[in-house]
């Protein structure tokens, strides 16, 4: 028996006629229930496996199984091999074992496996059928892009973080490999490749990696590991193309709050890569030991400007460093105190003592301030967490839990 649906009152008549076809239609689709029994055994023998974590008693749930289940139908008949593309769910309420092991706070929540890989990025996007078609046939597409003369190597963006595989056959277990990694990292690096008399002589000594980081003048790095060692390959391009600090824009905002962890930010004008390269290095020489305890980012100053004035700053006061807790922001004093050993980190271990906090509600510690200086009260409220607003919405999913914040 299906579950009741509920729409929203917002504009329902496209979602009505899907649902009324749900229910009055015959489902043709092979949407895979998954259990502890079956989920590793499904998912390590997909090439691609899109998982719906659903709740039954969740109205967005209910409004998108139909959804879910036409878009199988669509792609079910460009890729009718059932291990290249499968759309499966879990019943959250059921298996709360699966849900826990896959970390689901909100309903319904849509995750990307590849050969049974939990993809990083889960799907965020509308959710109709041609736009889950869509997303699947962009995943199921090749992110290397074949190059038919070295001389396409020197006319690549160097803004962007490229990986060159050289290698003398494409039927071989190192392109498999690379191959493999290629597809997981395909958002974040671009990926190309060159076979052989073209590439023989990128090939010294046998098939060859190397990574090419943004600037025209950044030197080249060499993959030194085995190329048919899927682990060791993937470490160091992940390690390559997913940056200590990542950029956050507004397509990835909600992805970014809800990893759960505040943000260090710099705000800089977008040509001032020069500041941007000073936070980088002082992030990577100072905060190492802190990554997985806040998200390093930089943010353009003219596309984030509400933020900015959250903490009464302009676009001509950048740059700019800041933490928001997702509680409230604090501001770094100033950006030319970066260099000074130690004190980014001693902001960032403010924030984890809960410092800040206390020194913008209460004033400075008394432990702060000089003997001979009497203790003032100086008492304020910091500017609430601007960056909170980009974590997933309750008219698009039921959350299950409030974060912990600062």
């Amino acid at each position: 028996m299906r579950p009741a649906i509920f729409l929203p009152p917002a504009d329902p008549g496209c979602v009505l006629l899907i649902l009324v076809s749900w229910l009055l239609h015959p489902s043709r689709s092979e949407i895979i229930s998954l259990d502890s029994g079956n989920i590793d055994d499904i998912l390590n023998n997909a090439d691609v496996a899109l998982v719906n974590f659903y709740a039954d008693w969740c109205r967005f749930s209910q409004m998108l199984h139909p959804i879910f289940e036409e878009a199988s139908n669509v792609i079910k008949e460009e890729y009718p091999d059932k291990n290249q593309v499968v759309f499966a769910r879990v019943d959250c309420d059921q298996h709360s074992d699966i849900a826990q092991r896959y970390r689901i706070s909100k309903y319904p929540t849509l995750k990307l496996f590849r050969n049974g890989m939990m993809m990083k990025r889960e799907y965020r996007g509308q959710r109709s059928v041609t736009a889950i078609a869509d997303y699947i046939r962009q995943q199921k597409s090749n992110p290397i892009r074949e190059v038919n003369d070295l001389e396409e190597i020197k006319s690549l963006d160097r803004s962007k973080r490229n990986i060159i595989g050289y290698f003398e056959q494409k039927d071989t277990n190192n392109y498999k490999t690379f191959e493999r990694v290629a597809n997981i990292l395909r958002d974040d690096c671009v990926f190309l490749s060159a076979f052989g008399p073209i590439s023989k002589p990128e090939r010294f000594s046998g098939d060859n990696i190397i990574y090419k980081p943004p600037g025209e003048n950044a030197p080249d790095m060499v993959y030194l590991g085995s190329m048919t060692n899927f682990d060791l390959t993937y470490a160091w391009t992940q390690d390559k193309c997913v940056p200590l600090v990542r950029e956050i824009i507004f397509e990835n905002g909600e992805e970014l709050t809800e990893e759960g962890l505040p943000f260090l930010i710099l705000f800089h004008m977008k040509d001032d890569l020069e500041s941007l390269e000073k936070f980088q290095q002082e992030v990577a020489r100072q905060l190492i030991s802190e990554k997985g305890t806040i998200n390093f980012l930089h943010a353009d100053c003219d596309k984030f400007r509400h933020p900015l004035l959250h903490i009464q700053k302009t676009p001509a006061d950048c740059p700019v460093i800041a933490i928001d807790s997702f509680r409230h922001m604090f501001v770094f004093p100033e950006f030319s105190d970066l260099t000074i050993p130690g004190k980014l980190k001693q902001f960032v271990l403010d924030l984890h003592s809960g410092k800040l906090h206390r020194v913008f509600h209460h004033g400075p510690d008394p432990t702060d301030v000089a003997p001979d200086q009497p203790i003032q009260d100086l008492a304020s409220s910091p500017p609430e967490s601007s960056f909170q607003k980009l974590a997933p919405s309750e008219h698009r999913y039921t959350l299950l839990r409030e974060k912990d914040e600062l």
